[in-house]
Order: structure tokens, then sequence, then C-alpha cells
């Protein structure tokens, strides 16, 4: 399985990702967002397949393609808890820092 975060650094790749959030698609149907050829196209659905970032059914003649909600619900989370903590520990700096300031008034 390749990296979901290696995946992710690629902006076509991302651009994928946000079309496929809203629907499950046919390769052709991604390509006409983009300008490069179905053969580059299926190079990127490959390296995001094989990050599990999305995943491929194959429906008559057609595969679709549809985002992992599970494995983009990890990388939102972990951004999530990264943030979090970030503003967790800017309000306690702030806090305590209002306070020594008061405490020095005295």
């Amino acid at each position: 399985m390749g990296s979901p975060w290696k995946a992710l650094s690629d902006d076509s790749r991302r651009g994928i990702l946000l079309l496929l959030k809203d629907k499950d698609m046919i390769p052709t149907e991604i390509a006409e967002h983009f300008n490069f050829t179905l053969p580059a196209l299926s190079s990127h659905l490959r390296i995001l397949k094989d990050a599990d970032l999305v995943s491929e059914i194959k429906r008559g003649q057609n595969r679709f393609y549809s985002l992992n909600r599970k494995t983009t619900s990890e990388i939102v989370r972990f951004f999530d808890d990264m943030y979090d903590y970030n503003l967790n520990s800017l309000k306690e700096y702030v806090e305590n820092k209002g306070s020594i300031s008061r405490g020095k008034r005295k």
C-alpha cells in the first residue's frame, strides 16, 4: 500500500479527490476536468488507489472510482487533532500570559 501523504502531494490528485467527494465517476468523466491524457489519469488513479484514498468498482464495462471516506476521514482527523492541540495551547498561553500580566500590576 502506498502512502496517502505522498499521494496527496500532487495538485492533480487532490483535484481528483475533490471531484470524487460528490459522486462516483468513470475515468473519462474525471479526465474532462483536467488537461492530461487518459494514461496519465490512469497513473494518478492507480496511485490514489494504492494509497487507499479511492476505490474502484466495476459495473458492466465501466470502472467507477469513488472516494474512500474511511481513509480520508482519518487524514481529516489528524489535522483536526493537530490544530485542536495548537488552538488549546494558544488559549492556555493567552490565559496564562493574562494572569501573569495581572500579577505584575499588583
